[in-house]
């Protein structure tokens, strides 16, 4: 099997893969981020990277069995600022015809959320038997260009149902028999590591424990959740902060939690700082929801 990974980061998907013993002849990486590299070759090293998905082309590759990617989504959130794929003049990007004529007219785009353009440019070109497109919850405006471009209804899945965290995401897909995992139960307590919590909680976190703030609503993990809330990229976010409550004090979540939180194979981190670490996991995909697509390619 040929496998194009666009936005591949540390490789969750070849983790996926590898974890069903699904054999791979060659896995074909896009991604610039030297540190997301650098895990993947360490895990990886017969990984071929190729550079920015701007400069991949399909005629320089072979034909490609399964395509996949997690194109950058702030601006389809339902919790960004929803201005999706758009110029700096503000024109909506809409079709896959259109993105070309513009970039070829010189446009500059907002923000990354264009990317997406460029997977589904390797999508025809590559004309790959099975494709996978993960992003977040797309708000309303935005999902029907979606689903039509891709020509499947997007699926929402949420992490908490194979792991012990939160994370709906949206999965476009023509694996068949595809559908939402059932509930394995997985509760954080499970997953956390016996670390002693010696750091006293900022006078911001004690002042706002009165239950109607941002700190009750999914953005800290407290040691009596059941699930952790979503991890994201950003390495200031709290997201990756423990908080007991009762006795006034927080930590830091370990790097193993962050891996099992995805799923991710302990210590597959391990060649960078536990900052970087975690920025990537956040960044990263839920190992277990895409081993679970993945199961259902057909194997000669």
């Amino acid at each position: 099997m040929n496998v194009l990974s666009l936005f591949d980061g540390m490789s969750c998907g070849q983790i996926a893969l590898d974890k069903l013993g699904i054999k791979v002849d060659n896995y074909f990486a896009s991604e610039i981020e030297k540190d997301s590299i650098k895990v993947t070759q360490s895990n990886y090293p017969n990984t071929k990277q190729i550079g920015s998905v701007t400069e991949v082309k399909g005629s320089d590759l072979p034909n490609i069995d399964l395509l996949i990617g997690g194109s950058p989504c702030q601006g389809f959130s339902v919790a960004g600022k929803r201005k999706g794929s758009t110029t700096k003049e503000g024109i909506d990007v809409t079709n896959l015809e259109q993105y070309l004529e513009l970039k070829e007219l010189g446009f500059e785009f907002d923000g990354q959320s264009f990317l997406f353009w460029e997977y589904v440019r390797l999508l025809k070109e590559t004309k790959p038997k099975y494709f996978l497109l993960e992003n977040v919850r797309v708000s309303k405006k935005w999902l029907p260009m979606f689903n039509e471009t891709m020509g499947v209804e997007g699926v929402l899945i949420n992490s908490n149902l194979m792991s012990a965290h939160n994370r709906p995401r949206m999965y476009w897909t023509n694996i068949p028999n595809f559908e939402v995992p059932t509930d394995k139960g997985i509760t954080f307590d499970s997953v956390m590591d016996d670390v002693e919590m010696i750091k006293p909680l900022s006078p911001y976190m004690t002042a706002n424990f009165n239950g109607v703030n941002r700190l009750d609503k999914g953005i800290f993990t407290f040691t009596n959740s059941k699930k952790a809330c979503c991890l994201t990229k950003g390495t200031g976010h709290g997201n990756k902060v423990l908080i007991d409550r009762e006795k006034g004090l927080q930590r830091r979540l370990t790097r193993n939690e962050l891996e099992r939180l995805q799923t991710v194979p302990e210590n597959y981190t391990r060649e960078v700082r536990e900052t970087k670490a975690g920025e990537m996991l956040g960044n990263g995909w839920t190992v277990d929801v895409i081993a679970h697509i993945f199961k259902n390619i057909p194997q000669s």
